[in-house]
């Protein structure tokens, strides 16, 4: 990624991914997903490396990948994420009784609802937004042609798949997702997911036991 500086930490009990983009070009940044004390992470790389933050871009609603959202938006920061998770994060009772301890949960004002299809332009390049139900119904995926990578949260990971057995979850609806918006992408196309290591279309459509290419 020439020009592209990259960072990702697992935050929170649940080992949660965050993802930080920096264009060294324009020092502009955007975050991907704001897991337990993402804020203070971005702000101290921020230190270490200045940068104007443009945006945060949520892959889902889950407050794994949310609790650190509303201090972004507190800071200004433009958060973007699907209506079909509108519930989970304008309301964060809704989640109360998932949570583990006494965390601080917060419900986050979205600034740009996303769409199937849609297309955004995240640090200059062309990112095509996907939407992947199943692990919940308004998981999304960023893909990022240029980058030959997709942001993907919880819809798959290395070796495995989004659990299914919360509010919202569908394992027919998720392999559908996989197979219909996932393993249509360029074999090549690294996949960032929402907890573990990094992956490929090719690996999971290769080996993934639990959704099989077909």
């Amino acid at each position: 990624m020439a020009g592209m500086k990259f960072f990702s930490q697992e935050l929170g009990m649940a080992a949660t991914n965050m993802y930080l983009f920096l264009d060294e070009d324009t020092g502009k940044a955007i975050v991907f997903d704001a897991p337990e004390k993402t804020f203070d992470v971005v702000a101290h790389i921020r230190k270490e490396t200045p940068f104007e933050l443009e945006a945060l871009y949520l892959t889902h609603g889950h407050w794994d990948h949310i609790i650190d959202a509303w201090r972004f938006s507190e800071a200004g920061v433009p958060v973007y994420g699907h209506i079909d998770d509108q519930a989970l994060f304008e309301d964060a009772e809704v989640q109360k009784p998932f949570l583990f301890g006494d965390l601080d949960l917060r419900s986050v004002k979205i600034d740009h609802w996303l769409e199937l299809g849609q297309t955004l332009t995240i640090l200059g390049k062309s990112a095509e937004v996907r939407h992947v139900p199943g692990h919940c119904a308004g998981n999304v995926l960023f893909y990022i042609a240029e980058l030959e990578l997709a942001v993907v949260g919880d819809a798959i990971f290395a070796g495995s798949v989004g659990r299914t057995d919360l509010p919202g979850g569908s394992i027919a609806g998720l392999e559908n997702s996989i197979r219909s918006q996932i393993y249509t992408l360029p074999d090549e196309t690294q996949l960032l997911s929402g907890h573990g290591p990094p992956t490929t279309v090719g690996q999971e459509k290769a080996s993934n036991p639990y959704v099989r290419a077909t």
